[in-house]
């Protein structure tokens, strides 16, 4: 039975040399030129990769640079404008504007930490090494929509999950993916009556499995859904829903990892779909 070819080396520079050498010396010439061409082959491709996971990486670093710059900017324009007001406040010896600017700016603060922990979370996807394997993402969704139950018992909600609802991945990352499309579904569809939910599968183009999260809750319009998977990009003010729009960033961080593609569907005020690929690590 013939042995499938071995993999570059990780230097492939000896190879070479050797097989030129056989070449030079009329050993099996055809065999040590087809030995070359099949390196050559495999370099190439994996310089391809690399320089598609520069092209990512300097994509990501743009994303990280405008965040720094323009989300950061906001929280730290607000403590600034505030402490003066303080400052003011505390010389005219107003206390009761003074305790409100001091919440002003602990209330910056802390939009500022939570900026800083969704960037480091960002960061940590883009480095952390896979594991893959069989996991079940209708068990995550159930025990992630049992916790979120569990702090609101009184939220009426319908949720549905197709059960053994297996795919590869790496087990950590999947669980932040269907804590965040869990969570979200849970928070957009908090106005109405009864939540309507859903977790399933369904076949995609070629046979590839999609999955799904689907809300019956405020949705978005689709005119902005290129925003949608962007670090710190909201549809919906946060006095009506909490956050600070790095959940479906992470999402689409997680999917990509694993080769896998994530978009939605949606309608204002009649919810929204999240659909992912999982073809492997």
């Amino acid at each position: 039975m013939t042995q499938p070819p071995e993999p570059v080396a990780v230097s492939a520079v000896p190879a070479m040399a050797a097989l030129l050498q056989k070449i030079r010396d009329g050993d099996d010439v055809a065999a040590a030129e087809q030995e070359i061409l099949r390196i050559t082959g495999l370099l190439e491709d994996e310089l391809n990769q690399r320089s598609t996971q520069v092209v990512a990486a300097n994509k990501e670093l743009e994303n990280f640079s405008y965040s720094v710059s323009h989300d950061l900017r906001a929280p730290l324009s607000t403590i600034d404008g505030f402490s003066r007001l303080l400052e003011g406040a505390v010389a005219k010896g107003n206390a009761e504007r003074s305790t409100h600017y001091l919440q002003r700016i602990r209330l910056g603060v802390g939009n500022i930490n939570e900026l800083i922990a969704a960037l480091l979370a960002v960061s940590r996807l883009l480095r952390a090494p896979l594991a893959p394997q069989a996991v079940d993402l209708g068990a995550l969704a159930e025990a992630a929509f049992a916790a979120l139950q569990e702090v609101d018992p009184e939220r009426a909600a319908s949720i549905t999950v197709q059960p053994a609802l297996i795919a590869q991945g790496d087990p950590a990352l999947l669980k932040q993916l269907v804590d965040h499309l869990a969570g979200n579904a849970w928070k957009f569809s908090a106005k109405k009556e009864r939540a309507a939910i859903a977790v399933g599968s369904q076949a995609g183009p070629g046979g590839e499995t999609v999955y799904f999260f689907k809300d019956n809750g405020a949705g978005f319009d689709m005119a902005h859904a290129e925003k949608l998977f962007g670090i710190f990009q909201r549809m919906h003010v946060s006095s009506d829903f909490p956050g600070i729009g790095a959940g479906l960033s992470i999402v689409q961080r997680i999917v990509a990892r694993h080769g896998g593609r994530v978009w939605a569907e949606a309608e204002l005020e009649r919810g929204a779909t999240i659909y992912f690929t999982l073809p492997g690590a």
